[in-house]
């Protein structure tokens, strides 16, 4: 994946070292950080993209993200799209987890999925869930999950 600053700079390191960088940066300067890990997607016809962000939240101080997109031309129906979103942002999460870890950073991973049954994404809750859980990760889902549902889907839509 290629990743990005909001502004569109492309990072200059690996996702990994950028983020170890970003977190010494910003403690260094005093921030109380919590990492917040999602992932939306927009379908436009035959293709469907994905957005992926890792959003640094400083307590009381805001925050910014880094960012990777990308487009498929694979078909879903809208359970799958949810749990392909969540996996790729535990995919992100895994391999920065030892990061979050080793600088006592908290870390949610966020999920783009609506608690409320009358809503099609909701469909994917649970396994949504059970996964993001089992892998030991702290979940948020509609409407806590800014993370997916604000700033990913500002990138995708």
């Amino acid at each position: 994946m290629l990743w990005r600053t909001f502004n569109g700079e492309p990072l200059r390191l690996p996702v990994k070292r950028a983020v170890e960088e970003a977190i010494i940066r910003e403690t260094q300067k005093g921030y109380h950080l919590k990492v917040c890990i999602g992932t939306d997607s927009q379908v436009r016809s035959a293709e469907t993209e994905f957005a992926t962000v890792i959003v640094f939240v400083r307590e009381k101080h805001g925050g910014f993200m880094f960012i990777a997109n990308d487009k498929t031309r694979h078909p879903y129906t809208i359970k799958e799209r949810m749990l392909v979103e969540v996996a790729r942002s535990i995919e992100i999460a895994y391999e920065l987890c030892d990061l979050f870890n080793k600088y006592d950073v908290d870390m949610e991973v966020h999920a783009d999925i609506n608690t409320n049954p009358q809503f099609k994404s909701n469909e994917a809750l649970r396994e949504a869930m059970g996964y993001i859980l089992g892998m030991g990760f702290a979940f948020k889902a509609k409407p806590e999950a800014f993370a997916s549902s604000s700033c990913a889907n500002k990138i995708v839509n």
